[in-house]
């Protein structure tokens, strides 16, 4: 039995896990019940993911994210699904010793992989467990419009598919709006670029979004622009190992008299709401957030997840660590907020 008996930060939550899937022989789902209290924390929406607090012998705890497989509009309960990787320590304990009933610590969903519209066609591409977030996706678009879905999933061989049956009963149901195209290391080799543009050609106005492994990631992204999707069409999730402690409480920030005297102002549109806000120099974005009582969205505060991703709409800032961003993002003004520091004396940042 793994069970904790308290969560160790004011952010996280303790949830009971309600179920264990078998989803194949490298792969598992958990099912959570969330209590009722916190119920409106754990909305999400399709393509996000939870961060689980892992044990550790020799750290104490690591922090794992885990994409939804789930569907916000379809399921009960959220699911996240987990595979074994090759010296992976946190995907390995999960699978070895997560069982029914068993209590885990986890902070609430966070992500951007996530469709501005689930009414538009979606051209979507996924390779093993990058099926994860692209299942919720594909579930969700499925129930709340009339638009169509096409899913390229490529696995090593028949038997690690994950979701094969819930795919077949979906496109079953759904055989006007539903294509599923499997590509089989076994069958057909590696996917390559020249393939993957083949199959994309046709769904060229379509959205993209694409999650797996960096060869395939690279090999669809090459794909998709020789098909003439553009980028601003095409989102991609990357799974990564965070390194720092998302679980830990955020320290009063305590600041000089100098410090508040060269202080930028912040303006700030988050969830619809405007903030005027106070932004020493020194401090990141998240961290001024974070002392004024704003639920802003981070997870890792190291640059590497994502969670915190915004735009800046006038000004300037400069960042220690751009991490998932990429040259594209930052010329269209996008920032990670856990990084962030003013240059000019106002900016203004949209959520």
């Amino acid at each position: 039995m793994t069970t904790v008996e308290a969560p160790q930060s004011s952010r996280s939550v303790l949830v009971t896990v309600a179920d264990v899937v078998a989803e194949t022989a490298d792969a598992c789902s958990l099912v959570f019940e969330i209590p009722e209290d916190v119920e409106d924390r754990f909305a999400y929406r399709p393509g996000q993911f939870l961060t689980l607090r892992i044990p550790s012998e020799r750290t104490g705890s690591v922090a794992r994210c885990y994409s939804l497989a789930s569907s916000p509009h379809t399921d009960d309960a959220p699911k996240v699904t987990v595979k074994r990787t090759a010296d992976g320590y946190g995907s390995n304990w999960v699978c070895d010793n997560v069982s029914v009933g068993d209590r885990l610590e986890v902070l609430p969903p966070s992500g951007l992989f996530t469709p501005p519209d689930l009414a538009e066609n979606l051209l979507l591409f996924a390779a093993g467990s990058g099926i994860t977030p692209v299942m919720s996706i594909l579930k969700s678009a499925l129930d709340q419009g009339s638009a169509h879905v096409v899913l390229v999933y490529a696995n090593r061989d028949e038997k690690s598919v994950i979701f094969a049956e819930e795919l077949r009963r979906l496109a079953a149901a759904e055989p006007e709006r539903l294509t599923v195209i499997h590509l089989l290391e076994s069958v057909q080799g590696l996917p390559t670029a020249r393939t993957l543009a083949g199959l994309a050609r046709p769904f060229a106005s379509h959205r993209a979004f694409l999650c797996g492994p960096g060869p395939f990631m690279a090999a669809v992204h090459e794909g998709l622009a020789a098909a003439g999707l553009p980028k601003d069409r095409v989102h991609a999730e990357v799974f990564t190992s965070l390194s720092g402690d998302p679980f830990a409480d955020v320290e009063p920030i305590e600041l000089s008299a100098e410090e508040e005297a060269g202080a930028a102002t912040a303006f700030v549109e988050l969830d619809g709401e405007n903030h005027e806000l106070t932004w020493p120099r020194s401090q990141t974005l998240v961290d001024i957030m974070l002392a004024r009582g704003l639920e802003v969205p981070y997870s890792c505060r190291e640059g590497e997840c994502g969670s915190c991703a915004c735009t800046v709409t006038f000004g300037e800032v400069e960042m220690d660590n751009t991490g998932m961003l990429d040259a594209d993002d930052i010329a269209a003004g996008y920032i990670l907020g856990c990084q962030a520091r003013p240059v000019t004396d106002a900016v203004k940042i949209e959520f």
